[in-house]
């Protein structure tokens, strides 16, 4: 018996009607991922089911750790087949959880494969999908046309020339691939070294000689400019909280000029500095009309060991506990006041925090834009169903659920766009249950409208991505269900 069916996770009549008339041909808008920009433009093919799969998935390695997987099998020396086959024999140990789901969900979707992963069918799915890799509708351009992706947001350093992206441009695909601004090393002054590196980097992209905050201003200024001539509409940060113990220019120049003289810099030095920056790029984002993600919560780099031999974003990050309301209520105050607050997505980590941040961004929409402060899906850790239904829960509570701008993949890997899918298949499981309990009325065009706007339009009209091609308004009726 097939493990993913045409109805996986849809367990009533109105969720299987709702996904598979409204839900399930809506083009993607994946606005936030760190795909690389690289590989589209070369349009690459992958040799096998490794490059394509794990050769990045921090997912999958803190899975093997688990299973007792030696380091060498997830990012050392093994070879790609041993690393595969390390992979399979994990996969029966991830029942319950996500990445089971995910695993057979992207196997059927990218190589038609139905068959479970273990050990034993491993060197027959490794055979069957590397044959296929060699097509071209799995090289990452084919990948994303196959899965109707009319745009993607890439996660880039101000200090990136962007050439891929061009290169993109003027190869004339159809998929839009847009620029993130990504300035988290602006804030990072207690590392002296690697920030006083990071700004020289900075200086000589937008030929700048940075000699003090105001120049070092100028150069992010000119660089956020570039960025926007590139398609950019988004910046993103990566936070443990928000900054908000904001300080004068001229404090804040002062540590900025202790820094690049390579004095110490405090943590009390780097808060104030970073708050002041935090505003400045609020101000940038509001004055084009861009979208800021504040993506808050992780506590990252938590075993020494293993973050100094494999280095970051390998998969020792977790799920931090810090205090989010005040500083968060303090920055989007600052900026309101100032009328500078731009259209802004705020991502909480931990659970705990989804009626935090519900509420508090209820205090900043000013009726300008429907939705203009959005809570962000289910991110990281909580990209998984039950953290899909608590955002979508807390959302439909606290504001708007039909304004909201819809799902991300947040990933590395070209094998990730089901999750759109999962993340569409889980919403309309949540709409029909209130549909057959009567919470929600049984009239399809009104809730399947809802389901449209989530997968697509919203994000559609809220970022303002020039250039896309898709089709868009009327459901796609792909079969009649009763």
């Amino acid at each position: 018996m097939k493990f993913i069916t045409d109805d996986f996770l849809l367990q009533s009549k109105a969720g299987r009607r709702l996904y598979h008339e409204y839900a399930e041909e809506q083009p993607i808008l994946d606005y936030h991922c760190h795909l690389s920009p690289a590989d589209i433009a070369g349009n690459r093919q992958f040799k096998n089911l490794f490059e394509i799969w794990l050769e990045g998935d921090h997912y999958k390695w803190r899975a093997m750790r688990s299973n007792g997987v030696a380091e060498r099998f997830c990012t050392g020396d093994a070879t790609p087949y041993e690393k595969f086959m390390a992979w399979a024999a994990t996969v029966p140990h991830t029942l319950r959880n996500p990445l089971y789901h995910w695993t057979h969900l992207e196997l059927v979707r990218h190589f038609g494969i139905t068959e479970l992963l273990d050990e034993k069918s491993a060197p027959r799915i490794w055979k069957k999908a590397n044959a296929k890799l060699a097509g071209a509708e799995l090289s990452t351009q084919g990948i994303l046309k196959q899965f109707k992706v009319v745009a993607v947001g890439t996660t880039d350093d101000p200090v990136d020339d962007l050439k891929h992206h061009q290169t993109i441009v003027d190869g004339g695909m159809a998929s839009r691939v847009v620029p993130t601004f990504r300035p988290d090393k602006a804030l990072a002054l207690q590392n002296g070294a690697a920030f006083n590196t990071w700004v020289d980097r900075l200086g000589a992209a937008a030929n700048v000689e940075i000699r003090s905050l105001a120049t070092f201003l100028e150069a992010l200024r000119k660089r956020h400019d570039f960025f926007h001539a590139q398609g950019a509409r988004l910046s993103d940060h990566g936070l443990s909280h928000c900054w908000s113990d904001f300080c004068p220019e001229k404090e804040a120049g002062t540590i900025f000029d202790m820094a690049r003289s390579g004095r110490k810099v405090t943590g009390a030095d780097e808060s104030r500095f970073a708050s002041f920056m935090m505003l400045f790029f609020g101000r940038l984002d509001a004055e084009k009309g861009w979208v800021k993600q504040l993506h808050l919560g992780a506590m990252r780099g938590n075993n020494t060991r293993l973050q100094k031999t494999i280095g970051p974003d390998t998969g020792f990050d977790s799920i931090g506990d810090y205090p989010q309301a005040a500083a968060l209520a303090a920055y989007l105050d600052r900026l309101d006041q100032e009328n500078a607050l731009p259209k802004t997505i705020i991502y909480n980590l931990n659970p705990a925090d989804n009626y935090v941040f519900g509420t508090m961004l209820g205090n900043f929409q000013d009726g300008s834009i429907p939705g203009k402060l959005q809570l962000g899906s289910g991110w990281w850790f909580l990209d998984q169903k039950e953290g899909m239904e608590w955002q979508l829960n807390a959302l439909s509570n606290l504001g708007l659920l039909s304004r909201f701008v819809g799902m991300i993949t947040d990933s590395r890997s070209f094998m990730s766009y089901p999750r759109h899918e999962y993340f569409r298949r889980t919403l309309c499981n949540l709409l029909g249950r209130d549909m057959e309990n009567g919470e929600l009325p049984r009239d399809y065009e009104m809730v399947g409208g809802l389901v449209r706007k989530i997968c697509y339009e919203n994000a559609r009209d809220y970022f303002g991505i020039p250039g896309l091609k898709a089709p868009v308004g009327k459901a796609v009726r792909v079969r009649k269900r009763g």
